[in-house]
């Protein structure tokens, strides 16, 4: 048995970049919220983006699951 070094490489620099997206993500969306609250007169475009940062995250982590489970990957994706 052998590793792939390479694949390792690869797969270990995935989760690193979509793990900190994640957390960069999500980090903005609760500052946007909190700018929304803040903010009286103009709150809606912070919230609007707020919602957007969450949603992004939401469909990262519903990306992930996909990939992880085969049963989803082969449904959805057909590979």
């Amino acid at each position: 048995m052998s590793i792939e070094w390479d694949s390792f490489l690869i797969v270990a620099v995935v989760t690193w970049v979509s793990a900190l997206f994640i957390v960069a993500a999500y980090s903005m969306g609760v500052r946007m919220l909190a700018v929304g609250e803040d903010a009286k007169n103009s709150a809606m475009p912070a919230k609007l983006a707020a919602y957007g940062c969450f949603a992004l995250c939401g469909v990262v982590v519903l990306f992930g699951i996909i990939l992880i489970i085969p049963s989803l990957s082969l449904k959805i994706l057909g590979s």
